[in-house]
């Protein structure tokens, strides 16, 4: 025979339900339990104040333990003794149902630990395979934090070291760092400030201008390093941090004085890692990057641009089948972030490779400044040191990740001047037209460029110069989550990027100190000099006379 839950009599330690509360349940056609059910974990620790309706209603008395009975057969025949009818039905209750109670607060605990999750899991549109997808799940099961005794808060903190120079605790230190080691000639000295923590903690190397024409990492590393940003009391103050943080702006400095992506040799710096010492000049400047500035770093943050002639969405890449480029990729707090190892010779595949956790950090153009693409990056790194606990406080979090391993490039078939109809981060359908070619000396005639697929432009054409193969977009295909997708596009269909918005860190009003100097003016007026043409011949003593007495009248009007 199946028990009845709500057949069984409560405790006699419980507390008796009102006969008010239980007539009010009783006219809405409800009947109380005669047994305690918790619903909930906030209900369940209130005091238990339901009691069987039959006990209630025969208190003392025999018809008490009658109507019990008759309620429950089936426990009756299995207590025995109606003396402790009531105490055994507890305990059978127990006994018996002893499964069905572990099952309810399992699944109420299960349910508010699923909701906590839920409030507080990202969702994620995932657009890798699933064989790449399951490589990544694994390496990330498998991944256990190395301790690391350096790191131990109880054993203090050290002076850092790099490049033969010390920096205290809890300091800031610009240094000059040489790229190439030579008694002759430019050796291409690039700055590098270092903001090292009163607690120890990992080191953070923050990197622009491997390719001298990005300027996005140049701006974005200047930012961080200001005052509006390292004073006491701000996101950088080396008082309140923990490990290290070493910003060098501009790794490519002939590069970035001429406009160009390259070194002086032709070659892509970027293309070059780990280096050689007996290489050609751009081997050597690597080595001398990497050896010195890059291997003893425990993270790295690379900051680019697209390519000349092109525009990038803020977006994230590094190999997520490394744990630790993984973690610090998600810690970033962008949308897009796209699976990928990197180019043989690109500082991020030599810094997986090495143990080191690496992203590169996509922003921007080349050869002109971008402020959404600052903004982002800044608060993109301020967002990893915290997730790092290198920065106190908690890392702000996208509304949902958009994790992918393929991509389309969008080439024009024919020649001439584009006019784009998108921007970076513009979401497109199949078969919308992203832009159309024209030819000057072929008046009234057009050739369209359209979406293949649905996806997102992460990267547009910013150069109406076209010829046949140039590329003009970058499609990242979506195929799932589109509506997370759509919920973040703004009026024309463009993505809003996590950190675009609202006035950027480093513009907070920094408190300015003003000294008052007493006095007056002598010889004449604070602008009188300025107001002369010292390009024309000298005025005579007459002119002169006049031209002060015009000066004088002004000053008196005002």
């Amino acid at each position: 025979m199946v028990l009845d839950p709500w057949a069984f009599s409560a405790p006699l330690t419980q507390h008796l339900m009102t006969k008010r509360a239980r007539s009010a349940l009783e006219s809405e056609g409800m009947r109380m339990p005669d047994g305690e059910i918790s619903t909930s974990g906030a209900e369940r620790s209130k005091p238990k104040k339901t009691k069987s309706k039959a006990a209630s209603a025969a208190k003392k008395t025999e018809q008490k333990k009658s109507v019990s009975k008759e309620k429950t057969p089936a426990k009756s025949k299995k207590t025995g003794k109606k003396k402790s009818v009531t105490k055994k039905k507890a305990s059978t209750k127990s006994e018996k149902t002893g499964k069905k109670k572990s099952v309810t607060k399992k699944k109420v605990s299960t349910k508010s630990e699923e909701s906590k999750s839920s409030s507080s899991a990202l969702k994620v549109s995932n657009q890798i395979p699933e064989e790449r997808r399951r490589k990544i799940k694994s390496a990330m099961a498998g991944h256990k934090r190395a301790k690391r005794t350096e790191w131990d808060r109880a054993k203090g903190v050290k002076q850092h070291r790099i490049l033969k120079k010390r920096v205290k605790p809890g300091t800031i230190r610009r240094i000059k760092f040489p790229l190439l080691d030579v008694t002759m000639g430019d050796d291409w000295q690039t700055p590098i400030t270092v903001i090292h923590g009163a607690r120890p903690g990992p080191v953070i190397t923050i990197t622009g201008a491997i390719h001298g024409d990005e300027l996005i990492g140049p701006l974005a590393c200047s930012m961080l390093c200001q005052e509006t940003l390292t004073s006491d009391g701000k996101p950088l103050d080396p008082l309140t941090m923990a490990g290290t943080v070493r910003i060098a702006p501009i790794l490519n400095p002939p590069g970035f004085r001429q406009n160009s992506r390259y070194f002086p040799d032709g070659r892509d710096l970027n293309r070059e890692f780990p280096g050689s010492p007996d290489g050609n000049t751009t081997q050597r400047v690597a080595d001398r990057i990497w050896d010195l500035l890059l291997s003893d770093s425990d993270y790295i943050i690379d900051l680019h641009a697209a390519a000349r002639g092109r525009s990038n969405l803020p977006q994230v890449r590094a190999d997520l089948a490394h744990p630790e480029s993984n973690k610090l990729a998600r810690a970033f707090g962008v949308e897009v972030i796209l699976d990928s190892k990197g180019p043989r010779g690109t500082l991020r595949r030599v810094a997986v490779d090495s143990g080191i956790g690496c992203l590169t950090y996509e922003g921007g153009g080349a050869n002109f400044t971008d402020h959404e693409a600052v903004q982002v990056a800044v608060y993109g790194v301020l967002n990893s040191l915290r997730s790092l606990h290198v920065l106190p406080g908690n890392p702000s979090r996208p509304r949902f990740r958009l994790l992918a391993s393929g991509s389309t490039w969008l080439r024009a078939e024919e020649g001439g001047l584009i006019d784009m109809r998108v921007e970076p981060g513009s979401f497109v359908e199949e078969g919308d037209i992203i832009g159309r070619i024209v030819d000057p000396q072929k008046p009234g005639v057009a050739v369209d460029i359209v979406s293949p697929e649905r996806g997102l432009l992460i990267c547009t054409a910013n150069n109406p110069f076209v010829h046949a193969g140039t590329p003009v977009g970058h499609l990242l295909p979506i195929t799932r989550g589109v509506k997370l997708v759509k919920r973040q596009l703004d009026a024309q269909n463009r993505l809003i990027v996590s950190g675009s918005q609202g006035e950027p860190a480093w513009r907070e009003e920094a408190e300015v100190d003003e000294i008052a100097i007493e006095g007056s003016w002598s010889g004449g007026a604070v602008d009188a000099e300025w107001q002369r043409d010292w390009a024309q011949p000298a005025l005579g003593d007459a002119e002169l006379a006049a031209a002060e007495a015009e000066e004088e009248a002004a000053e008196e009007e005002q």
